[in-house]
């Protein structure tokens, strides 16, 4: 996790690194973008090997110096290259202008927007409108954006899709769709949530050769991308001399009348996450049945609060909400266990019954993980679904700032974040994990993981990632379409063997 390779930045910050290795480290620009432009023709022949006619298509900027740079090593390379520019490149500045000078001199045309429809290409490279972005795209560019998802071959965008928000991976109006991307200097966040990831395609990732020791001061304010190495790295392997009083006790609280299913889900994949012992407390409707195929679960019959208070009495760490719904009874439940001091996360219909608790003011507390989908956070927030997906990790952090906890806001790219402002996000996953038992699956693995002795944060984090990299293991061997929630738990233990635990 201290690898420069595996911070996020934000656009600014990103900014701030060239800044630095510019002025501080003396660095030319024009390296930079020399390097920049090397390592795209690498990924392009690497990646799409036997493509000979490319197409580029240059903006106003320093994105479009990157394209000018790509189009003379791709010639010198023996591609032929038509280059397209947004504005007369005349009017180009600093590197820029330079790039545009030396394909020029090098015998290099340029052609004027707009293209004709007839052209065929073998490739085309997105050079218009990079990190900057902040509105959203209009007139001529929206056109060539158009134009290149139009295209019957595949897109590589240099540094970002033009028109996909760096910060928070929202589309500003409308994308270039690639097939790959090759970016630099440091990760942006944008590139690995919300729409990020159908946009950008395969990642690749050059730091230009900008040392990891100067990219370090910017540790302290970056994110996170979550890698593998993270789960050895916050569990360690078992002592010989161990038994299950050693890794904690897990209490799942829930599944209300027909929904058993849930808080099933909840314990078994706490006990495949490697909890010591799980107990159910749920409705006596089915308390005789919810574990019948799976004895290693204990089950509790809770008929009222005054029940499962008592229970409490001894020492646990609790998962809240799978299953637990909005009755009277769910009401009871949810009001014992936040009166108890354990640890816990919360899930599902924990997360609507604690919206329901904000009119009477804000409910903060410490040592517990809140685990939205979008349309939770939203209630925790009091705003619109959209406005969460607006800028994910933003809405992360202010509902971990709001409640006191750590947040796992799931989604395309989950966010884990704290009160602090420190946050990660998860890279792998799939959309076969959008369908019902996923997020009590996911609940199961944190509250696991807090027994264990994990702080919140690794717990989320940790959690988060072991739960997409068994849905993506599930995927691998059945597809996604035909992916269920159990398939995810019966892969979590290939997930610990694979990192050695």
């Amino acid at each position: 996790m201290s690898d420069a390779s595996c911070k996020l930045y934000t656009a600014k910050q990103v900014r701030g690194l060239d800044y630095m290795a510019i002025h501080e480290l003396g660095i030319a620009g024009y390296e930079l973008m020399c390097r920049a432009g090397r390592a795209v023709v690498d990924v392009a022949r690497q990646r799409f090997p036997g493509t000979v006619r490319w197409l580029i298509i240059c903006g106003p900027g320093n994105n479009g110096g990157d394209g000018y740079v790509v189009a003379r090593l791709a010639a010198v390379a023996g591609i032929e290259v038509t280059v397209c520019s947004m504005i007369d490149p005349r009017a180009l500045k600093g590197d820029a202008a330079r790039a545009y000078s030396d394909w020029q001199a090098g015998g290099g045309e340029v052609l004027n927007w707009p293209l004709p429809d007839d052209l065929s290409f073998d490739l085309a490279l997105d050079a218009l409108l990079g990190t900057g972005i902040d509105r959203e795209v209009g007139g001529d560019f929206r056109g060539a954006i158009a134009y290149l998802n139009r295209l019957d071959c595949p897109r590589l965008a240099i540094d970002i899709p033009s028109g996909l928000n760096a910060d928070t991976g929202c589309i500003m109006g409308c994308v270039v769709r690639a097939r790959a991307t090759v970016t630099f200097v440091g990760h942006k966040r944008g590139m690995y949530t919300a729409d990020g990831p159908d946009c950008c395609g395969a990642i690749n990732f050059d730091g230009l050769g900008i040392p990891a020791e100067a990219v370090s001061d910017f540790d302290d304010s970056a994110g996170s991308l979550l890698s593998s190495d993270l789960l050895p790295a916050v569990l360690q392997r078992r002592p010989r001399n161990s038994h299950k009083g050693n890794f904690g006790h897990v209490l799942a609280v829930g599944g209300t009348s027909g929904m058993g299913g849930a808080i099933r889900l909840c314990g078994e994949a706490a006990l495949r996450s490697g909890a010591g012992k799980v107990t159910l407390a749920t409705d006596p409707a089915h308390a005789r049945m919810v574990n019948l195929v799976r004895p290693e679960l204990m089950v509790k019959a809770i008929e009222t609060g005054d029940g499962l208070r008592f229970l409490l009495e001894s020492e646990f760490v609790l998962a809240l909400g799978p299953g637990l719904g909005t009755t009277d009874w769910s009401v009871s439940l949810f009001d014992a266990c936040m009166e108890s001091k354990a640890p816990m996360v919360v899930d599902a219909d924990g997360l609507n019954l604690l919206a329901q608790q904000l009119p009477q003011g804000d409910v903060v507390r410490e040592n517990w993980v809140l685990t939205p989908h979008p349309a939770e956070a939203a209630r925790l927030l009091d705003c619109k679904v959209s406005e969460i997906q607006q800028d994910r990790v933003t809405a992360a952090v202010s509902i971990a700032k709001r409640f006191g906890a750590c947040v796992a806001l799931k989604g395309c790219g989950t966010v884990v974040a704290d009160g602090s402002g420190r946050y990660a996000i998860c890279p792998a996953g799939n959309p076969g994990m959008a369908t019902a038992g996923s997020g009590d699956v996911l609940t199961g693995v944190i509250v696991a993981l807090l027994g264990q002795g994990l702080s919140c944060y690794d717990a989320a984090c940790a959690g988060v990632l072991a739960h997409a990299l068994a849905a993506d293991r599930a995927a691998t061997r059945l597809g996604e379409i035909g992916l269920i929630a159990g398939d995810i738990t019966d892969a979590l233990p290939g997930v610990w063997h694979s990192v050695g635990l």
